[in-house]
């Protein structure tokens, strides 16, 4: 996939290695180039996803809205586009 952040004309597209099922929900580092994020939520009926949106949004100050899916919506691994967010916002907030 690359780097964990690319820098694009619209936002950030971020890499994202879901963990459905957690006991907590948050982010939790680095795992190989995409951020591991936890979520309570099982992977059924885009239940995660949704959360998995929530999360970011939260962790990073955006609207739900800003958050995008840009591949990977059935996959553990996801790329998702942060609208009107640089670089330096998000790695702040790692």
């Amino acid at each position: 996939m690359g780097e964990m952040l690319t820098e694009t004309s619209e936002g950030i597209i971020l890499n994202v290695r879901a963990v459905p099922r957690s006991s907590r929900a948050g982010l939790d580092g680095m795992i190989g180039d995409a951020l591991k994020v936890r979520i309570r939520s099982a992977p059924v009926d885009g239940k995660a996803n949704k959360e998995l949106v929530e999360v970011l949004a939260d962790a990073f100050g955006l609207p739900k809205s800003a958050v995008v899916f840009k591949g990977g919506e059935t996959s553990k691994t996801k790329r998702l586009l942060l609208r009107g967010t640089r670089k330096e916002n998000i790695l702040s907030r790692l």
